[in-house]
């Protein structure tokens, strides 16, 4: 059975239905609890609350690309000139730059309120990058190390094969008659 929150204008409301931010928050450690019992190693980033952080709104990064994309298309029409066409996309440059200079000045301005975050945001990110460098040197050591081991256990089991059946079995009962010693002897 499902409970909607549809109001008589035909609208839901997600505040009625998810609750407030405290209510999220709860949720999201409620689960990460949960699933920290199968996943031990599950790790929770810290909260908006108590690092300060301001997440960069969704429009200012769609801004952004939006923005970078029309830079490429500048940067193209730039560099399509060529002596027969100069005159015609030059002004078509002229044009894109004259709507994309304003849109990034403006992009500029609202950056500026972000940039703390933006810079924090580069020193995990740097940080972050070390230490999954430094896993990977890891990885590779430790898959050379287990390559290493398997060829040793290859080996192993060449030499044991190449030992006669007899002269093995022989050595078995003897390894188990050393054994039944070992257990009277305790």
């Amino acid at each position: 059975m499902s409970i909607y929150f549809v109001y008589s204008d035909g609208r839901l409301s997600a505040k009625d239905i998810l609750g407030n931010r405290a209510q999220l928050s709860k949720w999201q450690d409620d689960f990460h609890a949960h699933m920290v019992k199968k996943y031990p190693d599950l790790a929770r980033g810290e909260s908006s609350r108590i690092t300060g952080r301001e997440h960069i709104p969704t429009w200012l990064f769609k801004q952004s690309v939006n923005l970078s994309k029309q830079a490429s298309l500048i940067t193209q029409e730039l560099s399509d000139i060529n002596p027969l066409n100069a005159g015609k996309k030059r002004d078509a440059a002229l044009q894109m730059l004259k709507k994309w200079f304003p849109k990034m000045e403006d992009f500029e301005g609202q950056l500026k309120k972000y940039r703390r975050n933006i810079s924090l945001l580069e020193s995990e990110n740097a940080e972050l990058e070390e230490k999954a460098a430094e896993a990977d040197k890891g990885k590779i050591s430790r898959t050379l190390e287990i390559g290493k081991l398997q060829s040793d256990l290859r080996e192993m089991h060449r030499f044991i094969d190449s030992i006669p059946p007899d002269l093995l079995h022989e050595l078995k009962v003897l390894q188990k008659h050393n054994e039944k010693n070992r257990e009277v002897d305790i």
